[in-house]
């Protein structure tokens, strides 16, 4: 049997863009990524502290150390600049493994997205 399990996690950003007219994704400072083990073009959940949607999208890099979080397209209605969001994407796995699986979970800080 396999279950899902969360992968990885970035816990508390701030949304510092939505851009309607992009394609669609989230922007994602690329430090973010590495520390979080997300990768571009993986599938993430969306989950707004502000308002309560929740949403799926897939990961593009942004530039490294930036802080950027921007929503793309049709999730550019689901976020204001300066909501905090969480983003969490999940890996499939045998239960057994699943039982002793960690996850990359990632606490930047709110203010301005660093790792520091």
């Amino acid at each position: 049997m396999q279950i899902q399990v969360v992968k990885s996690k970035i816990h508390r950003v701030k949304v510092t863009g939505a851009d309607l007219n992009y394609i669609g994704s989230i922007t994602i400072d690329e430090a973010l990524l590495d520390a979080s083990n997300i990768i571009e073009g993986e599938k993430v959940a969306i989950v707004n502290i502000n308002n309560g949607e929740r949403f799926e999208t897939y990961a593009i890099k942004g530039e490294r150390n930036s802080g950027e979080i921007t929503l793309n397209g049709p999730a550019a209605r689901k976020v204001q600049k300066d909501d905090i969001i969480i983003i969490i994407s999940y890996a499939t796995l045998e239960f057994e493994e699943a039982k002793t699986f960690k996850p990359w979970i990632v606490f930047p800080n709110e203010n301005d997205n660093s790792l520091t």
